[in-house]
């Protein structure tokens, strides 16, 4: 009997039980699942910009949108789980609200260079471009988070090999770029797609530190939202002035319902990026996210009509791009981390929590997708409140709202809602259903 209690004590910790495999088998899956749903409420996110009148500002256009992002930041939230585990959250880990707050502030000045993007290169070719951000979420998660240690060459392989096709993607649609529009507006689209990706990559280093340590998504993205709302405001005031910036809020008041509903949707597509990078990790996650680039294609082809009139040539070039770079990035997805590199993850999350002295049982239990301590509670008197005020808000601004006079091919737009809606559905389910949002 004691040789065999001190045989067991001799396995490996990194060594998972069973129980274990099973339970991260299962979570890995989730994770896959919601990089494909963000991939699709992402790419639908930034639509309805389209609809929005091109003398507008692209900074105040960004600054309506951070609006909507922020209502819907702190209403959903408060709707799936109520603030009361917010705070149970913070409590644990505070020092996660510095790092929330960066990551919003990066996140407000790379969404306003997507908007310069979109208006000088459009959405098919402005999405893979900015897309380029999964190679510095590859390289982060390598560098500071144990990601890809001990992975094998099969795993380095797929996650290598699809960092090769996402170039040669990107590349592709770089040259068709070239036949579209004036030089120097296409240079400018270039540069601020590019300059997006850059920002988006490095966000996603507090993302990881986040989860690793074991704070939920949906507590992480309330205080998101304070550094994007706060960045946004101070770069508009700066860069417009606070009387031009208010006559142009009040001009565009028949478009801010449109505007609006771009951050509302973009919200429920970042929160499952959130949970994949949670799960599957930023070098596999952020990748299978970034399959948005086709919703992007797709929406500015079918429902906008993009490249209409353009050669063969460039719809064959768009399109293999587009092709190149998705591929690339479900082959990046479907590397998925074995045991023995999920170990080193854990040495990762136990450096983070060590760091800054966090409890070992509240970072365990937030890398299995289960709750820590008691359970806080119903939703309380502010939650309602948040809920039922954001609603009443976006009926207001919908009533208030006009359709452009925009060539759009509706049956294609209600398609694309459709899917995008059954893929939230899904997913809302087997989140629920195997970590019940945590």
């Amino acid at each position: 009997m004691n040789s065999s209690s001190a045989i067991v004590q001799t396995v490996p910790s990194s060594e998972p039980s069973p129980m274990h495999a099973t339970r991260l088998r299962s979570l890995q899956a989730l994770g896959i699942f919601c990089g494909f749903a963000a991939g699709a409420w992402l790419g639908g996110a930034e639509a309805p910009i389209k609809l929005v009148n091109p003398d507008i500002s692209p900074v105040t256009i960004s600054l309506i949108m951070v609006f909507g992002v922020f209502l819907a930041r702190w209403s959903v939230p408060a709707l799936i789980r109520g603030t009361s585990h917010v705070r149970h959250d913070v409590r644990q880990a505070p020092h996660l609200i510095v790092w929330a707050v960066l990551a919003g502030c990066m996140w407000a000045v790379a969404n306003t260079l997507t908007i310069y993007a979109i208006r000088n290169v459009g959405l098919s070719i402005a999405f893979p471009l900015w897309n380029t951000n999964s190679l510095l979420g590859i390289f982060w998660g390598f560098l500071l988070f144990n990601e890809l240690r001990h992975a094998g060459w099969r795993r380095w392989l797929g996650v290598l090999g699809g960092a090769v096709f996402m170039f040669a993607g990107a590349t592709l649609l770089a040259v068709a770029l070239s036949h579209r529009g004036a030089a120097g507006e296409a240079r400018l689209g270039i540069i601020a797609a590019l300059g997006a990706g850059v920002l988006w990559g490095t966000m996603y280093i507090p993302y990881r530190k986040a989860y690793l340590t074991g704070m939920n998504p949906l507590s992480f993205i309330t205080f998101f939202t304070v550094g994007e709302l706060a960045t946004m405001i101070a770069v508009a005031l700066a860069y417009r002035g606070a009387t031009p910036l208010w006559h142009e809020l009040i001009s565009a008041r028949a478009v801010l319902f449109w505007l609006m509903i771009g951050g509302f949707v973009w919200v429920i597509g970042d929160l499952f990026q959130q949970y994949a990078t949670k799960y599957v990790g930023i070098s596999r996650g952020i990748p299978l996210s970034n399959t948005n680039q086709l919703w992007g294609l797709l929406w500015g082809i079918l429902v906008f009509h993009e490249l209409r009139g353009g050669s063969q040539t460039i719809y064959a070039q768009v399109a293999g791009g587009s092709l190149l770079m998705a591929l690339g990035a479900v082959a990046i997805a479907l590397s998925s981390a074995n045991a023995r590199e999920h170990s080193y993850w854990q040495d990762a999350a136990a450096r983070e929590g060590q760091r800054y002295r966090v409890e070992g049982e509240y970072v365990r239990a937030g890398m299995e997708g289960k709750h820590f301590g008691a359970n806080p509670g119903n939703r309380t008197l502010l939650d309602w409140l948040l809920i039922l005020g954001t609603t009443a808000l976006f009926v207001v601004l919908a009533v208030m709202a006009r359709l452009p006079r925009v060539d759009i091919a509706l049956g294609w737009a209600f398609a694309l809602l459709i899917a995008m809606v059954a893929l939230l559905a899904s997913c809302g389910v087997a989140l629920w259903r195997t970590t019940r949002f945590r």
